[in-house]
């Protein structure tokens, strides 16, 4: 165990577990990526992904889009009720250092923007969650990374000295929301270059 140990907190999405709603939606196009990445575009948008995230209900979410596009509404209800098709996995080199930076004995944190709805299939699929001694989720709290509000949520919660933190993110935007309270920030690019950085912080040996 370290003589040092520190709080590490993680992001999910794009760092532990690779997901992506185009993983559901080629099988819905198939033979026509031009129409999917429209569909994406113009529809199921990242923006309106992004309110679930921040805590919207999905029978709200879905029930504005069959609305509006009402001939797509079998597209639309896919999101939601294939929603585990658009997990790919886990990222197995990601996974791989957040045990070592368990076992070398840090305390694990985790803060993701995930909708309150989702997450729990998620949770129940991959278990390594189950490492983690605290989790806060955007949509349980009705707030989104990068607002500062949301990592204040995680800092009183769990009783995290910035100075003794380090945050895992693969969007700048959030790494630098959590560099401005204080927290050293790194932006994920690859399992080994992560691997690098928390050697270089002496997180890992």
């Amino acid at each position: 165990m370290t003589a040092d140990p520190r709080t590490v907190i993680f992001d999910f999405g794009g760092v532990l577990v690779d997901w992506n709603p185009r993983y559901l939606y080629r099988r819905l196009f198939p033979g026509d990526p031009e129409g999917m990445e429209r569909f994406l575009a113009e529809v199921c948008t990242a923006e309106w992904n992004q309110r679930q995230d921040a805590g919207r209900p999905w029978a709200e979410a879905i029930a504005e889009l069959v609305g509006r596009y009402p001939a797509q509404a079998d597209l639309i209800r896919a999101y939601r009720e294939r929603w585990e098709e658009t997990l790919s996995g886990a990222i197995d080199g990601s996974v791989a250092i957040l045990g070592e930076v368990r076992a070398a004995g840090h305390r694990l944190l985790g803060l993701t923007n995930w909708s309150h709805e989702t997450f729990p299939l998620a949770r129940a699929r991959f278990r390594f969650f189950d490492w983690f001694d605290g989790i806060v989720v955007s949509g349980e709290e009705k707030l989104i990374k990068p607002d500062p509000r949301l990592y204040l949520r995680l800092i009183e919660r769990h009783r995290v000295d910035p100075a003794r933190a380090v945050f895992i993110d693969d969007s700048p935007g959030n790494v630098e929301a959590a560099v401005a309270l204080g927290i050293h920030g790194i932006q994920f690019r690859s399992p080994a270059a992560l691997r690098d950085e928390l050697t270089a912080l002496g997180v890992l040996p």
